[in-house]
């Protein structure tokens, strides 16, 4: 079941999505200038139309990347101060 929902953090609001695919959650996060994504994210793909990407990994549900840091970024998201290791809620203020 693909569960579609919004993510409000104070007056910050993002879509998520969260869907069982293969063995694990596929989960993505979206703000206005970028988005949040499980290790399914190919940042090869995402890097070569210049997306602002995020990828976690080690998450489970959309409320798991709230405690969780950056695993990997494209040179986009680079470019606005998100780097690997940073905690995703700062990453959420940013791609908001």
């Amino acid at each position: 079941m693909i569960k579609c929902s919004r993510l409000t953090l104070g007056k910050l609001t993002f879509q998520t999505v969260e869907t069982p695919l293969g063995k694990k959650n596929f989960i993505l996060i979206k703000g206005k200038k970028g988005y949040i994504m499980c290790g399914y994210l190919n940042l090869k793909v995402a890097q070569k139309f210049g997306d602002t990407a995020v990828k976690v990994v080690g998450v489970t549900h959309v409320k798991d990347v709230l405690s969780a840091k950056v695993h990997s970024v494209t040179p986009a998201a680079r470019k606005l101060g998100i780097n690997k290791n940073q905690p995703l809620k700062d990453v959420l203020r940013i791609i908001a």
